[in-house]
């Protein structure tokens, strides 16, 4: 009866208990976040902080994330929401080293078991956003292993490429379950793991859409600035084409060019900085992101087009969409699959289409809002229980026939 009853939570993916392997908890909401969230409705869930791909630097950023994760670390297994609780494992951050991935892999395993000896899980369900888990995947005692692929890892450029190829590669080979975010990721992941699925991402519409609000306040810092505001959020990191951005307020320079978010270390915005209409506003909590899509006129994404972005889902333009913002992305596959964005080719071609947006009608539009109402979390999330159902559905299938096969083979060596 028990393992029936297991088998049913399991199909139905409630009341279960599941390790999850991503980004930081503390970091801004990313799919990840979003989707466990749902899920902690009604299961339990232990995210377990990313232990990295790289060796830190020697520089400011990585000397803080160290003291940030030993502070992580002394407090423990939390539970930051209902049903979800973080652990941060410690690490030793030298990760070239094949004695110290070694040494870390045995580390890590111990870390999340005595977590979840004290947090009584059992019979869970690992789930990996990031190739690292490999190592340990399959070796916690899980009934089931799901790997959510959100971008191609191997290709961001502070990571040593062919070590993550190789972690992924043994990821997949595990898995039960592959669910991809991008129409090329599927593609690509599809000929390693058969039963690799699609499930885009979602977005927090009922957030964002308060941009549309009458009452949702604009924060003073970018309530008074010269309009048309051209708007982007997000990390500012290596794929992101500064050069639109440099063109996009040359265009305007009777209105302003806002920035939020933080900046990746190695990218220099010094040049976008010294023209008088760029106003970077640095990293804001996610909580007040609707009240400055309010101040926008036109929100970007204006990214490279190379191997990372062109496996890649951007959240924020489904974000900027249900603010109601009319919005322009480079020619990035999944957003052009969005339909509802102006697409550009060129730099020249993206500031025509901002100019474009500014002159059809610009700032959030709840008609527009609406047009991504169906597009919720709750709805990918439905997705992917329904996948998981098909998974455990085949898993059973297959247990009966091998009984049925060790049956017949008791049989005839009796008879």
């Amino acid at each position: 009866m028990r393992k029936t009853e297991e088998l049913e939570r399991l199909r139905a993916l409630r009341g279960r208990d599941l390790v999850v392997f991503s980004n930081d908890w503390d970091g801004d909401p990313l799919s990840k976040t979003h989707i466990m969230r749902i899920l902690a409705r009604d299961n339990r869930v232990l995210w377990v902080n990313s232990i990295g791909n790289r060796s830190p630097r020697a520089n400011a950023h990585d000397a803080k994330r160290i003291v940030a994760r030993l502070r992580s670390f002394t407090r423990g297994v939390r539970e930051v929401e209902p049903n979800l609780f973080v652990l941060a494992p410690l690490a030793i951050p030298f990760f070239g080293s094949g004695l110290v991935r070694a040494v870390n892999r045995a580390l890590l395993r111990a870390q999340i078991r005595a977590a979840m000896r004290s947090l009584r899980m059992r019979d869970v369900i690992s789930w990996s956003y990031l190739p690292a888990s490999a190592p340990v995947s399959g070796k916690l005692g899980e009934s089931l292993i799901v790997y959510q692929c959100v971008d191609e890892f191997s290709a961001f450029s502070d990571t040593n490429g062919r070590h993550i190829a190789e972690l992924e590669r043994q990821l997949l080979k595990k898995a039960d379950l592959v669910i991809t975010s991008a129409e090329r990721l599927y593609q690509s992941k599809s000929k390693q793991n058969p039963n690799t699925v699609l499930v885009r991402h979602g977005v927090d519409y009922q957030h964002f859409v308060r941009a549309c609000d009458p009452a949702t306040p604009v924060p003073d810092e970018v309530a008074h600035l010269p309009k048309p505001i051209i708007g982007f959020f997000g990390l500012l990191a290596d794929w992101v084409d500064l050069e639109v951005l440099e063109a996009c307020a040359k265009a305007h320079p009777e209105g302003t060019l806002v920035l939020i978010g933080k900046v990746q270390p190695g990218v220099d915005l010094s040049r976008l900085l010294k023209m008088a209409n760029v106003s970077w506003l640095g990293r804001k909590p996610y909580a007040e992101l609707p009240g400055y899509c309010k101040a926008f006129d036109v929100a970007v994404n204006p990214f490279k087009v190379n191997e990372l972005t062109l496996n890649s889902n951007p959240l924020k333009v489904r974000e900027y969409l249900a603010a109601g913002l009319p919005v322009v992305s480079s020619a990035i596959p999944e957003v052009e699959k969005v339909g509802l964005c102006r697409i550009a080719h060129s730099t020249e071609e993206f500031v025509r289409e901002v100019d474009a947006c500014l002159a059809e009608g610009a700032g959030p539009s709840l008609e527009r809002a609406r047009r991504i109402f169906h597009e919720s979390w709750d709805a990918r999330v439905e997705e992917i229980r329904q996948h998981v159902a098909r998974v455990a559905a085949m898993r059973e299938a297959a247990g009966v026939d091998a009984k049925e096969r060790r049956a017949k083979r008791l049989t005839l060596r009796t008879s």
